[in-house]
């Protein structure tokens, strides 16, 4: 009857409308970008909003990172130093997507290596995920290392620092869209780890190390 479709047709429309603002809900609490309080003293921070999936100390020139259950990128940790810890973080639909520099320095690289999609005759190379690695230079720590990290599904990563550019800690130095991953390879050298795997972290407050 006129009237039944005409009552369907109203609970349609109020579906639609409610799909339409958790959406936008959705949008609004992914894109935020909120102010952060940046601890002061000799310290270095999380780059990421999220929790710590693994900690693990390395004394390889070059490295593997797993990204979920099936991801992963090679890296070189020769760069930072001879032996390196490595920190990684998840970032979840749900979390800030802002990445930040850890510690004040000066940007001396900038590398985008855009991964392999799969590929079965080459099933290796074809679960590299697309990286961002931003190597920094800290008079007192050297060099530390920020590699931002995009999943098969979500394949943007943004960057706003290029080589050259001195950054502050805690500002911002670019994200990730949608669910995501941010690995921090420090050198090993007078750093004491002050933070745990399974640990919630926030960027650019959560303190990583005090430094010595």
């Amino acid at each position: 009857s006129i009237a039944s479709n005409s009552i369907n047709m109203v609970w349609l429309a109020i579906v639609f409308i409610l799909i339409l603002l958790l959406l936008a809900l959705f949008l609004l609490n992914f894109y935020r970008n909120p102010e952060r309080k940046i601890p002061h003293g000799n310290n270095i921070v999380s780059p990421a909003d999220g929790k710590i999936i693994c900690i693990f100390n390395v004394k390889r020139d070059r490295i593997r990172i797993n990204k979920g259950f099936l991801g992963k990128i090679e890296t070189l940790a020769k760069d930072v130093a001879k032996e390196c810890y490595v920190i990684s973080i998840f970032m979840s639909p749900f979390d800030v997507h802002v990445n930040r520099a850890p510690l004040d320095g000066k940007i001396i690289s900038v590398k985008n290596d855009k991964g392999e999609y799969f590929a079965a005759f080459n099933l290796k190379n074809s679960l590299m995920n697309e990286k961002n690695e931003i190597i920094m230079e800290n008079k007192k720590v050297g060099k530390v290392k920020v590699i931002q990290i995009a999943g098969f599904l979500a394949r943007r990563i943004i960057c706003i620092v290029s080589r050259g550019e001195k950054v502050n800690k805690g500002q911002r130095v670019g994200g990730i869209l949608l669910g995501s991953q941010v690995s921090l390879i420090l050198p090993a050298r007078k750093i004491e780890l002050i933070v745990r795997a399974g640990q919630r972290v926030i960027g650019g407050e959560t303190i990583i190390t005090n430094l010595k």
